[in-house]
């Protein structure tokens, strides 16, 4: 039990919930330790720039986004899902062409803070999707093998002086999925409030009259309070999980940040923030470094105010040096440090390659590329980290995006919305920021020449072609080339 208040929706909501509250109001318990909840709120704060660490003098390389937009760059570039077998395939290929379109950014944000949820709605003839990031809902129940069973989203409104909360319970045991909603009404925003009271209506998709939230927030007015949907095999959601080890409660399934492991022996992100403070001192070097002059303030005009008009402010500073009048070599003095920036440049590199090795980054994604002296093997090692943290968050992806499908392909026959079929989801991942093209390329020519490899298995390996396309690819060519011996031999006849 938690005895004090968390943060696990947006920084507004924060203090209105705690799990007791969440406890009482939905009869379900959160599983979530403090160690996972003070950890997602360090997260979720350096992400936005904000850590604990910054201040006036200590100032953000930025580096939580960075990691968390790379990685999701490097695994969803030119990605593509197709789905299809049926006009209710093409529905949900139609639907689904909207995440695919943002999934970047969906990603990164998952990534960042460890997981995201992906919630699909019914509406206007459509399945739309909400994407909820960690801190916005409450995991409550796992199977064995990890999957998220029960799980609390909440929905927070400020409408005129009063703040609205809306709790979206989802329970799955068994074949069926319980989904309860809860609206709450509370004059000051510290607080979950009363319970709303609701309003019984007909609907057309049960054939009865089914109770509804109050019509007081427009959004909700369409949401029913209890729904149970079955037969089913899954939960009515996708849910991403950042597919490392959790370091910081290592009995909780839940996923940590792409950046977490960039930390010390105490929990702390440490190494974040020691490149913070390195980048700090560089951004103080130049600037405590800036060229100056500083004149004795009677060489100067007074201005109206009695003080000196100085012509360049940036350049010019003023001393009083009464008693040294008629010295010259004391009415100027310039001021022309030597830089630092080389050993401090040296040190941040240092850094930013234990936060690469950390992350499972390759060398050069942050540090300086051309700073970079690697033998063949270490260059080959370091690359390799970085394949396996692309292509074990591309299954991860895929995971979240073909349990969302499910749900989808769920509502979609729950509100008549497509007609009922099979489907296929296909999912392609562009390898280019993985595999070195070119040498695979020639790796594979040497290969063909040496007889170790067919041109069709060539040409598959090569331009991604499936066999059939490879063997009518490899017959066109040779007809043409025959083609072309035959006129050769015909110029020369003539």
């Amino acid at each position: 039990m938690f005895s004090k208040l968390f943060e696990w929706i947006r920084s507004m909501v924060s203090k209105m919930f705690t799990n007791q509250n969440v406890k009482q109001a939905l009869g379900v318990d959160v599983i979530i330790s403090q160690p996972m909840a003070s950890a997602l709120q360090l997260w979720a704060a350096m992400y936005k720039n904000e850590s604990p660490w910054l201040n006036k003098d200590v100032k953000a390389l930025g580096l939580p986004a960075s990691i968390s937009s790379e990685i999701a760059r490097m695994a969803t570039i030119e990605m593509s899902v197709v789905v299809s077998g049926s006009p209710r395939a093409d529905f949900l290929n139609t639907q689904m062409e909207r995440i695919v379109s943002k999934l970047r950014q969906y990603i990164e944000f998952g990534n960042a803070k460890g997981g995201l949820v992906f919630k699909p709605f019914a509406r206007d003839g459509i399945i739309a999707v909400d994407c909820i990031q960690a801190d916005m809902f409450y995991p409550v129940s796992f199977d064995a093998s990890g999957n998220m069973t029960a799980v609390i989203f909440a929905d927070v409104r400020k409408q005129g002086t009063h703040y609205y909360t809306r709790l979206e319970s989802h329970q799955f045991a068994g074949n069926a999925c319980t989904i309860k909603n809860m609206a709450y009404k509370s004059s000051t925003e510290n607080a979950l409030g009363n319970q709303m009271s609701t309003v019984s209506k007909y609907s057309q998709y049960h054939g009865k009259n089914v109770e509804y939230l109050s019509p007081e927030i427009a959004d909700w007015a369409e949401i029913e309070v209890d729904n149970t949907v079955s037969p089913i095999t899954a939960p009515l959601y996708g849910y991403y999980r950042y597919p490392s080890a959790n370091n910081v409660d290592t009995t909780s399934p839940l996923g940590v940040s792409c950046f977490s492991r960039a930390q010390d022996a105490n929990g702390g992100v440490e190494l974040i923030k020691q490149a913070d403070e390195i980048y700090s001192s560089l951004v103080w070097e130049f600037e405590s470094g800036k060229r100056a002059l500083y004149v004795d303030e009677l060489a100067f005009e007074q201005g109206t105010d009695n003080k000196p008009k100085l012509p360049d402010r940036r350049l010019y500073r003023t001393l009083k040096m009464s008693g040294q009048i008629g010295k010259t070599d004391d009415m100027f003095k310039e001021w022309s440090p030597a830089f630092r920036e080389a050993s401090i440049k040296s040190g941040l590199d240092a850094v930013l390659k234990k936060i690469e090795f950390a992350c499972g980054l390759a060398y050069g994604v942050l540090s300086d590329p051309q700073a970079i002296a690697l033998t063949a093997t270490e260059v080959k090692s370091s690359q390799q980290r970085t394949y396996a943290t692309v292509t074990d968050t591309q299954k991860a992806v895929e995971t979240a995006l073909d349990q969302l499908l499910y749900a989808m392909d769920v509502y979609a026959t729950l509100y008549n919305l497509a007609p009922r079929g099979t489907y296929t989801a296909t999912y392609e991942f562009d390898d280019s920021v993985i595999t070195d093209k070119g040498a695979q390329f020639i790796e594979h020519g040497v290969m063909v020449d040496k007889g170790a490899m067919s041109l069709v298995e060539y040409r598959m390996r090569t331009l991604g072609e499936d066999e059939a396309t490879a063997k009518a690819k490899i017959l066109m060519a040779r007809t043409e080339r025959a083609d072309r011996v035959m006129d050769r031999v015909a110029q020369v006849r003539q």
